[in-house]
């Protein structure tokens, strides 16, 4: 009799163990079903991210900030300015073909001579990007910069007038040309708030947020 009463109170204390562990596996199973709710997990367009600040960009994981096109010299200077910052391996580049729909210009000279004279004056005064043209009906033209929208290249008009130079013109001029996106991955708030306060001085430049490429 005794045996039986044990066996009868060891078998209720198994059957309380388990619903006891039940009970908890399900209470935290039904926590975490209530603290994930995947249904109401919503992502976030380009668009949305981009709006974002920068703290909230910079909380973000796997996001890379894509700041151009911009020319050769645009990007040098670029780089300067972000050097402080010490971004090292975060910041890398990629070169991508834009089409030019405009130009600003100096109208062909008369020699080879008199495009060298100003091509040496220019630089003295500060002025980049400046390409003296080789070929073509433009030969002996100076280039002082392409651009996709002629409000861009009206902006670099501007500031060249305002740094002295008075003979440029915008034109069109539709041509294919290669330039350079900087790229940061995972860029901190200081250094997305920096770009979005330096894109202003590099027209014809954009800043976009997005994932990064994934690297085979």
């Amino acid at each position: 009799m005794r045996t039986l009463v044990f066996l009868l109170l060891l078998a209720n204390l198994t059957l309380f163990g388990f619903i006891r562990l039940d009970s908890v596996g399900s209470g935290e199973a039904a926590r975490l079903v209530q603290q994930v709710q995947p249904d109401k997990i919503k992502l976030l367009t380009p668009q949305q991210v981009a709006a974002l600040g920068p703290a909230k960009v910079a909380s973000l994981a796997d996001v890379c900030v894509e700041w151009g096109p911009m020319s050769d010299a645009d990007r040098v200077r670029a780089q300067t300015r972000l050097e402080p910052l010490d971004l090292g391996r975060l910041i890398t580049q990629r070169k991508v073909e834009v089409i030019a729909n405009y130009w600003v210009f100096i109208p062909p000279l008369a020699t080879r001579a008199a495009v060298d004279k100003l091509v040496t004056e220019l630089k003295a005064q500060g002025v980049r990007d400046i390409l003296p043209v080789e070929l073509g009906p433009q030969r002996t033209a100076i280039s002082l910069g392409v651009f996709s929208t002629e409000e861009a290249a009206q902006a670099r008009l501007a500031a060249l007038q305002g740094q002295g130079v008075k003979t440029a013109k915008v034109g069109p001029r539709a041509q294919s040309v290669q330039q350079t996106v900087l790229v940061v991955r995972d860029p901190p708030a200081q250094a997305m708030a920096k770009l979005r306060e330096m894109q202003s001085d590099f027209q014809g430049s954009e800043i976009k947020v997005g994932s990064c490429e994934r690297t085979s």
